[in-house]
């Protein structure tokens, strides 16, 4: 993902300019292909194609994140994506659209994925699944002022290209459980030029995704899920969460994310086709001196799911199609 060198990128304000340094040192000084998600347990199929048939009825998801208030400049994401099972419970297709922008930079993502999946157990399911599609950079450097002018990169006003993505994953679940790995994109090495390859730098990200649910009660059910990124050269991003479902209708929650933020989450099902979650990151490294933190919104549509369908009671009568809810995966 997009990669901005603090002494190359310096917008007409000092604030501006401090602002987006610590983003850089904060983050690691990062490539990622995947921004980040706080509610990742509601958006498997932004990141992994093996989820898209694994769900029950067709799904439409939008979400918006807005990272690190204050802080000009700071990314904003906007997903819109699509589950859909085939009438054979055995494969799935599913869209992925990922507008994502930090600074003077803009990178848009439009993906379609196919899964395939058999039973490894009368309950146990195992989906494979691929996307293709592409990848939309726009830098606008007359946003900003810069320094150092005679760099390669500026020598641009505008920057346009567009970059083929591949990505693969596995899905392996049951009524309470779940495991996936993921790779978004295998076309990384060499496929920028040297222009944008001064701001660019993308490596092969693999991603972990696993999650459990107890059944406390009739009216309470638990759920801790991880979210591991990795990347080489990059240290390994954790991410934890735990999840409380109320009456199959109201979500309460906290995450963490290692040497980041700590979250909470909350969710409502507004209608048995209908969820609205929430969340909020508050920054634990320094750049929680500059920012008010993170918001996250998504809301998902379950369509084909009439009054008095509970997904969650179908699952804990071990239904082998269905698995835990859609409030959770």
């Amino acid at each position: 993902m997009i990669r901005m060198g603090y002494g190359t990128l310096k917008f007409a304000y000092t604030h501006i300019v401090l602002s987006l340094g610590l983003i850089l040192v904060c983050s690691g000084l990062q490539a990622q292909k995947e921004p980040h998600y706080t509610q990742y347990m509601y958006n498997i199929g932004s990141f992994n194609p093996a989820y898209v048939g694994s769900v029950e009825t067709p799904e439409i998801a939008g979400l918006y994140r807005a990272q690190w208030l204050d802080v000009p400049g700071s990314p904003r994401t906007i997903r819109l994506g699509a589950n859909v099972p085939l009438s054979n419970e055995k494969m799935g297709v599913g869209l992925n659209i990922i507008s994502d922008e930090i600074g003077p930079s803009t990178q848009t993502y439009v993906e379609l994925a196919y899964s395939y999946q058999f039973n490894v157990s009368e309950s146990t399911k195992l989906s494979f699944g691929m996307d293709i599609g592409g990848s939309f950079l726009n830098v606008d450097f007359s946003k900003g002022t810069f320094e150092n002018p005679g760099e390669p990169i500026l020598d641009r006003a505008i920057i346009k290209k567009f970059y083929p993505t591949v990505g693969a994953g596995m899905f392996l679940y049951d009524d309470l459980w779940y495991l996936g790995v993921s790779i978004p994109n295998f076309l990384t090495d060499g496929i920028y030029n040297d222009d944008v390859a001064t701001i660019i730098e993308d490596k092969m990200q693999f991603n972990f995704i696993g999650g459990y649910v107890f059944d406390l009660s009739e009216t309470l059910k638990f759920k801790p899920a991880f979210l591991l990124n990795y990347i080489n050269g990059a240290p390994l991003s954790t991410n934890l969460s735990t999840n409380f479902l109320f009456n199959d209708r109201f979500t309460l929650g906290a995450g963490y994310r290692f040497g980041n933020s700590v979250s909470a989450l909350a969710g409502f099902q507004i209608t048995s086709g209908t969820y609205l979650g929430y969340s909020y990151d508050y920054n634990t490294n320094p750049l929680g001196e500059f920012s008010s933190g993170s918001h996250e919104v998504i809301l998902k549509f379950y369509l084909g799911k009439g009054d008095g369908s509970n997904t969650n009671d179908k699952n804990l009568k071990g239904k082998p199609k269905q698995i835990d809810t859609p409030r959770f995966f």
